[in-house]
């Protein structure tokens, strides 16, 4: 036996923790242990109740906005290039218009810098947000595969009904949305896919033999069944267990940072709504049945939040039946709910702003300041030199990269050292985007005239005119090297 609040929208029953004669019949969440995790270490599975209200209307407008450009960015083409691409086979990068090579890898650090330091300004402001708005588990699971799930299976009580049932009586609806996650996860991947590949070899190789891309197909298939696995089953779990972010919270939060939580000198003590000795909270569990990591939010800050505001939507509910003031539970720092007064700006935040405002310089600057092409002289491997004839041979291969949209003709010209001899492979060579050749480079040097420090230079230039009006060129250099004297 045991007592159970049914909730207002016909969600599953939550059952307060009641000790009987012989024994405790029920659990309830609290701070000591994970509610998804029962105590003989079987799962919990949560089946979080549907709940309306503002923040639920914000959430359904970013996450339909954000899945459509996921799923569109991969084809759309700015200057005949992919917006957004990132063929690790080819060593080619497309971002919006620019186009990247292997050697322009290094700007990563500052887009990487400039990302982390954004998510450390949100976190010491605002928490949790981009884990209950943004990031990519929450959008899927949240705004897809719960969303199929509640159209098949039907509202919390009924999924909850469902566990519990015979295979025999499940088997339909519970194979029809395997079924339909499996698609899902497929379509995601696939998706997924389409930033490493251009989005043509993308679709060749879904509508060819698996023998024609067999790379694309593994990762395809591994990715497919990892995302399956994750939004069937899986699910809170990697909020809890896996993601890194989560763990960070407690050095990035402090006694200002805005986070969902619980008036308690306005909500206690707890009780009916008719007693008028208690106060605003009425005790309805109403804020843990739709909590997707099952946790209360009336036990304070934990690590199983990740601000989704759901507990807000569904407190604010029930205020509004019950004529009482809003914002019971709402977005408040600790400083907020303990003295009513708030401080945005601190020096924490000041430091992590400073550090992704610098991250984003160099990154805008590095990228203004892409060079158009290439041009590099290296030595070829084998013997440093040869002596020939009295002469000092040294024998370089020049690489040239075109690093700009469209073919051009690129004039290779020796311009030192003085004296010596330099036979070039081919002086003019043309380069589709991206494409790179390298020139076999022969410089002979008199053994008289030869000495330490003298180095080969070839200018090298482009076709195309500069901004300043002026042909674009790159001087290419290598020391030379001969006997020494």
């Amino acid at each position: 036996m045991s007592d159970s609040d049914t909730k207002p929208d016909g969600g599953a029953a939550v059952t307060r923790p009641v000790v009987h004669r012989n024994k405790a019949v029920v659990r309830r969440p609290d701070v000591d242990t994970l509610f998804s995790i029962n105590p003989d270490g079987s799962r919990n599975a949560i089946h979080p109740a549907d709940v309306h209200g503002r923040f639920q209307r914000i959430k359904s407008a970013m996450w339909a906005a954000m899945i459509a450009v996921y799923l569109v960015l991969p084809w759309l083409k700015i200057g005949g290039r992919p917006a957004f691409l990132i063929d690790i086979e080819a060593r080619h990068f497309y971002l919006f218009g620019h186009t990247f090579n292997a050697q322009d890898f290094w700007l990563a650090f500052f887009f990487v810098t400039a990302l982390g330091f954004t998510l450390f300004v949100v976190a010491a402001l605002f928490g949790r947000l981009w884990c209950g708005y943004a990031c990519p588990q929450t959008v899927f699971l949240e705004g897809v595969f719960r969303r199929i799930e509640r159209l098949i299976e039907g509202k919390a009580h009924a999924r909850a009904k469902l566990d519990k049932a015979p295979l025999k009586q499940k088997f339909v609806r519970r194979g029809l949305k395997m079924v339909v996650f499996f698609l899902t996860a497929a379509a995601i991947a696939h998706s997924f896919v389409g930033y490493f590949m251009p989005v043509e070899v993308l679709v060749e190789a879904v509508t060819h033999s698996p023998a024609l891309h067999p790379v694309a197909f593994t990762f395809v298939a591994v990715t497919t069944l990892m995302l399956f696995f994750n939004f069937t089953w899986f699910r809170e779990q990697l909020c809890i267990v896996i993601c890194p972010y989560g763990r960070l919270q407690g050095a990035l939060y402090d006694p200002d940072t805005i986070l969902v939580g619980y008036d308690q000198q306005r909500g206690e003590p707890r009780g009916p709504a008719t007693d008028s000795t208690t106060g605003d909270c009425v005790d309805c569990y109403r804020c843990v049945s739709v909590c997707p990591t099952g946790i209360d939010i009336r036990n304070g800050t934990q690590l199983e939040c990740v601000g989704c505001a759901n507990c807000i939507d569904a407190c604010d509910e029930v205020m509004a039946k019950l004529g009482r003031d809003k914002g019971l539970v709402r977005y408040d720092s600790q400083r907020g709910f303990e003295t009513g007064k708030r401080r945005f700006l601190r020096g924490r935040v000041f430091l992590y702003a400073f550090m992704l405002l610098l991250g984003a310089a160099m990154f805008t600057l590095a990228l203004t300041r892409q060079r158009p092409f290439e041009a590099a002289l290296r030595r070829q491997s084998g013997r440093p030199y040869l002596v020939e004839q009295e002469r000092v041979h040294n024998i370089f291969s020049l690489q040239i990269i075109n690093k700009r949209p469209g073919t051009r003709t690129f004039t290779i010209e020796p311009v030192g050292p003085e004296g010596a001899e330099t036979l070039v492979a081919m002086n003019e060579v043309t380069l589709e985007s991206l494409e790179s050749r390298r020139v076999s480079v022969h410089v002979y040097v008199p053994l008289a005239k030869f000495k330490a420090g003298l180095r080969s230079e070839l200018r090298v230039t482009c076709a195309d005119e500069g901004a300043d009006g002026g042909k674009l060129e790159r001087l290419a250099t290598a020391p030379l090297l001969g006997p020494s004297r």
